[in-house]
């Protein structure tokens, strides 16, 4: 019943910055992952309801925010200096339950993905 949309996406050159939203209705934990062409999907960053507990990926780690503003029902996805690595979809994921799991399968709902690409 959760119904997850990200916006935000686009092509920005390496060392610039973009930020993507994922409006998310219902209390739910909330994660970005993203998928690059021929690999698996990966975690990037995840925040509790409360926004009090917060988890990234060692690459994202300095570089990039995950915040939530639960007034408005909206997830962000703060990328600074970004990379062409960083080049991927980026999926928005809710969970109801807050695990701090940065796996795929600990996640029910998903968003449709909105493309990152980053130029050298």
């Amino acid at each position: 019943q959760v119904q997850l949309v990200e916006s935000g996406g686009g092509l920005v050159q390496a060392g610039g910055s973009l930020r993507l939203s994922c409006a998310a209705s219902g209390r739910t934990n909330m994660g970005w992952f993203r998928q690059a062409p021929g690999k698996e999907r990966e975690f990037v960053a995840s925040i509790s309801w409360s926004g009090d507990r917060i988890y990234y990926t060692v690459s994202a780690n300095g570089r990039f925010t995950i915040s939530r503003d639960n007034a408005k029902n909206t997830v962000y996805l703060q990328m600074n200096s970004l990379k062409s690595e960083d080049t991927a979809v980026y999926y928005c994921a809710a969970s109801t339950v807050w695990s701090g799991s940065s796996s795929v399968s600990d996640y029910e709902y998903w968003g449709q993905g909105t493309q990152v690409t980053v130029s050298s």
